[in-house]
C-alpha cells in the first residue's frame, strides 16, 4: 500500500496512526507490562521510527519486488545471530546452510542478472532496513517475554506509543502539503494499519511462546507474494529473476524454520 502510489510518507503515517489508535483502544483491557520490559519497549519504539523512515525511502527509490525480499530476507539471518548472542538459541548445520542460501538469494536480488548492481541506493536502504527489522524483532521478542503473563499489554502499549513520533512528523509534512492527504491515501493507510496491527501483534505474541528464529523465519516467507505483487500488479522489471530469487529466500527461511534450534 505504501508503494502503490502517492505520497509514501503520508500513507505510512496513516498506517502508524491506525495501529496506534487500535493499541490505544486495547490498553484499558490489558495489563500494564512488567517493569522489566519497559526498556525494551522504549528501544523498540526508537528502532521503529528509523524503520518507518527507511521503508518510505526504500519504496521511493526502489521496486517492491526487489526491496521487500532483501529487507525481509536479511532479518531472519540477523535474528538467528541475535538469538544466539542474546538468548542462547543455536543453529545446527541445516540452519547454517539455510542462512547461506538466503545470503546468496539476496545477493542475486541486489546484483540482478549478469552480476551487475541494479539497485542503487534502494539496495543499501533495504539492507539497513533488514538490520532494523532484526533489531526490533529481537528487542520485542525479549520484551514480550519479560512483560509478564500478559504479552498483549506489551503489544498494546508498543503500538500506542510508537505511533506518536512518526505521526507528528507526518502531520507536519501534511500541513506543508495538504494535497497529499487525499481520501485514497487515508483509506489505504487505515486498511494497512489494521492488517499491520494484527500481523505484528501476532508475531510478538508468538515470540513470547516460541524461539525468535522460528517466528522470524516463518514470517518472511511473504517475500514470494511481494515479488509477485511487484512484478505482476505494479509492472516492475526483472519479474522472473526476482520471483526466482524471492523463492530461494523463502526456501531458505523455511529450512531455517524447520532446522533444530537449541
Amino acid at each position: 500500500m505504501v508503494k502503490s502510489g502517492g505520497d509514501p510518507w503520508m500513507r505510512m503515517g496513516i498506517v502508524t496512526c491506525s495501529t496506534g489508535f487500535m493499541g490505544l483502544i486495547l490498553i484499558p483491557f490489558v495489563n500494564i507490562p512488567a517493569p522489566e520490559s519497559w526498556p525494551y519497549l522504549a528501544a523498540s519504539i526508537a528502532i521503529h521510527q528509523a524503520y518507518f523512515t527507511c521503508v518510505c525511502l526504500g519504496y521511493r527509490f526502489g521496486d517492491l519486488s526487489q526491496v521487500y525480499p532483501i529487507q525481509r530476507g536479511v532479518a531472519p539471518m540477523l535474528v538467528a545471530i541475535g538469538g544466539y548472542w542474546f538468548v542462547g538459541e543455536t543453529l545446527n548445520t541445516q540452519g547454517m546452510i539455510s542462512v547461506s542460501l538466503i545470503s546468496i538469494a539476496i545477493l542475486s536480488l541486489a546484483f540482478g542478472r549478469n552480476f551487475r548492481f541494479t539497485g542503487g541506493c534502494a539496495v543499501t536502504i533495504a539492507l539497513f532496513t533488514g538490520v532494523l527489522i532484526a533489531g526490533y524483532t529481537i528487542v520485542d521478542g525479549i520484551g514480550g517475554r519479560l512483560a509478564g503473563e500478559d504479552a498483549f499489554g506489551y503489544i498494546a502499549w508498543l503500538f500506542a506509543l510508537e505511533a506518536i513520533p512518526f505521526a507528528l512528523l507526518v502531520i507536519w509534512m501534511g500541513i506543508r502539503n495538504p494535497q497529499a492527504a487525499n481520501r485514497k491515501h487515508i483509506m489505504a493507510g487505515i486498511g494497512g494499519g489494521v492488517m499491520a496491527f494484527f500481523a505484528y501483534g501476532l508475531v510478538i505474541w508468538a515470540m513470547s511462546l516460541s524461539h525468535l528464529t522460528y517466528v522470524s523465519a516463518l514470517r518472511e516467507t511473504s517475500v514470494i507474494l511481494a515479488a509477485w505483487i511487484g512484478s505482476r500488479l505494479l509492472g516492475e522489471p526483472f519479474g522472473k529473476h526476482r520471483m526466482f530469487a524471492a523463492s530461494l529466500v523463502a526456501i531458505g527461511v523455511f529450512m531455517l524454520q524447520i532446522s533444530h534450534v537449541g
